[in-house]
């Protein structure tokens, strides 16, 4: 499984409707403290991808924080957590 596919995981579990993507990469990097917001944007679009081809009404929660993050800045090095 790649980081990616382990990551995207992550996403799934935790994101939850009318989340912020900066929570949510909150969330994330508490499980994964190495990965990047680029890394986290990449596996929430690949979570979009896979509940969409399994039909979930989860990636719609997901659809919105990857959007949503996407366009946004990466977190200083003080930011992280």
């Amino acid at each position: 499984m790649s980081d990616i596919s382990i990551i995207a995981n992550t996403v799934s579990d935790l994101a939850t409707p009318g989340m912020t993507p900066k929570e949510l990469l909150r969330a994330v990097r508490k499980h994964h403290p190495r990965a990047s917001k680029k890394q986290v944007t990449r596996a929430a679009f690949y979570a979009l991808i896979i509940s969409a081809e399994q039909g979930s009404q989860h990636a719609k929660d997901i659809h919105g924080v990857a959007i949503r993050t996407r366009n946004s800045p990466e977190p200083e090095a003080s930011e992280r957590i």
